[in-house]
């Protein structure tokens, strides 16, 4: 065999292993979205691919280890973005509506238009909870000394991501997505409550 040839079926084989990767953690995105973390199992992820059992094993052992391959994914994905909007922010509600609005087109991304799944939980899967960590991180950063002695970090901190992730759930049901618009009225529900967001009349 040439050496031209061997490298010609190497780079084959790459390709193989990368397309096969890509397609079981997109079968375990829609599946962790569609059941629920806990609910989904490898059968489950496996039937949503044309690999055979075999062939997923020889890339994932357990459904724990495509969670944390999800989870790397999005935080190596989220975080800079994140992380350049906190630097950008001039105030906590630019800052805020720039997380979330990054996390919302995060979402578009990853699922697109969901209202054709049954339901859609996207508290459930281990790559949002990788975001959601650097939303704790970084709500709690930015208000820093601003926040009184007696204020419960974590029920604030609890309080925003809650928003935020059924904003993006309802989002992802709407024919199209609209991030910007979701964006806006999480930022301001969370910043200011009901009175900032009820619609007159």
């Amino acid at each position: 065999m040439s050496d031209l040839t061997e490298a010609t079926d190497s780079g084959r084989r790459a390709q193989t292993k990368t397309r096969n990767r890509d397609a079981i953690l997109a079968a375990a995105r829609r599946v962790f979205a569609e059941l629920g973390y806990e609910t989904a199992s490898v059968r489950d992820i496996i039937r949503r691919t044309d690999l055979a059992s075999g062939t997923f094993y020889n890339y994932f052992r357990s459904k724990e280890a495509i969670a944390r391959a999800l989870a790397a994914d999005a935080a190596e994905r989220l975080r800079p973005i994140l992380r350049a909007e906190r630097e950008r922010a001039t105030d906590l509600e630019g800052w805020l509506d720039g997380v979330i609005r990054a996390y919302f087109r995060y979402l578009v991304e990853e699922y697109g238009q969901a209202s054709g799944l049954p339901h859609v939980r996207i508290d459930a899967t281990p790559a949002q909870r990788a975001v959601f960590e650097e939303l704790r991180e970084s709500l709690t950063g930015i208000l820093g000394d601003r926040l009184a002695p007696q204020a419960d970090t974590d029920f604030l901190t609890a309080g925003a991501i809650g928003i935020a992730r059924y904003v993006g759930e309802q989002m992802l049901r709407r024919a199209p997505p609209d991030p910007d618009a979701a964006a806006r009225f999480a930022a301001r529900m969370i910043l200011h409550g009901l009175p900032a967001v009820a619609r007159d009349g």
